[in-house]
This record gives structure tokens, sequence and C-alpha cells, in this order.
């Protein structure tokens, strides 16, 4: 189970009037987990972007792409023959 935290904060009134609108036409399930789902998919936005910057931040160390590049060669022939079918997982 999920820990759940009440939390206290302030949002414009126009968004939570559209929020309570939303879940009154029933496009979400409630005031609620309309928020929740909004925290959710901001949060896994920021994610993206940390990610994002990270991976280019690594592009650009050259021992990161030399192992990159390398590792790639290591299984050129196990792509090769996973891709023709010819090996299992």
């Amino acid at each position: 189970m999920r820990k759940i935290k009440n939390v206290t904060f302030s949002i414009p009134v126009v968004l939570l009037e559209k929020f309570k609108e939303y879940a009154k036409e029933k496009y979400i399930p409630s005031l609620n987990t309309g928020v929740k789902q909004a925290l959710e998919e901001y949060s896994h936005k920021i994610e993206k972007e940390k990610l994002y910057k990270i991976m280019l931040e690594a592009s650009r160390d050259p021992l990161f792409m030399k192992d990159l590049e390398d590792s790639m060669r290591d299984f050129n022939v196990s792509d090769e023959e996973l891709a023709r079918g010819e090996g299992e997982w």
C-alpha cells in the first residue's frame, strides 16, 4: 500500500474550477484523482528532461563514448543473429 499525505497548497481559482468541472463531467474520476494524475504526468516529464540532460552530458564524455562503441561492437554479432531470427533471448 502506498503512503498518502494530505497537503495544503494554493492554486489559481480558474484552474481549480476547471478540474472541478472535469470531475463533474466525468473526464476525471474526482478532483483528487485529477490533481494526482496531473502531478504524476508532470513528474514524469521532469524525469525525462533530467535523463536527457544526463545522456547529453555523457555523450560529450570521450571515455564514455569509447566504452559505448566498444560494447556495441562486442555485441554486434549477437545482435545480427537475433535480427535474423537465429538466436533466442
